[in-house]
């Protein structure tokens, strides 16, 4: 019996101190809170610029004009040019000539023509 009557005490006792003893869940909820109220407010401040950059960008795009497309020269490496010349010199056909060295038929006759 005298058992009994210690560990209800102990038991009692652990239950007055509980209510003395500070709660750290209640301050990492209210961390936790702060946390997603910040997240909120950026996210929505954020959004605000978001949407200010896309009517800037829509009223500019009016503004502007594409430029025509001018011919530019293809860049095509030496070795490949040589390769072209020789299957040139040996009578191979443009399409053949293209489709042995991964060029279109027209950059093989731009390298044909030397960069003309």
């Amino acid at each position: 019996m005298s058992y009994a009557i210690i560990i209800m005490s102990i038991g009692v006792l652990l239950i007055i101190v509980s209510f003395f003893v500070k709660d750290s869940t209640k301050k990492m909820e209210s961390e936790v809170e702060e946390l997603s109220i910040t997240l909120y407010q950026e996210t929505s401040a954020i959004k605000r610029r978001l949407k200010i950059v896309e009517e800037e960008l829509l009223l500019e795009g009016s503004k502007i004009t594409v430029p025509k497309k001018q011919k530019t020269k293809p860049v095509i490496h030496e070795i490949i040019k040589s390769q072209v010349l020789a299957l040139h010199k040996q009578g191979f056909s443009l399409p053949e000539i293209s489709k042995r060295s991964s060029l279109s038929v027209e950059e093989v006759k731009y390298v044909i023509g030397g960069g003309k």
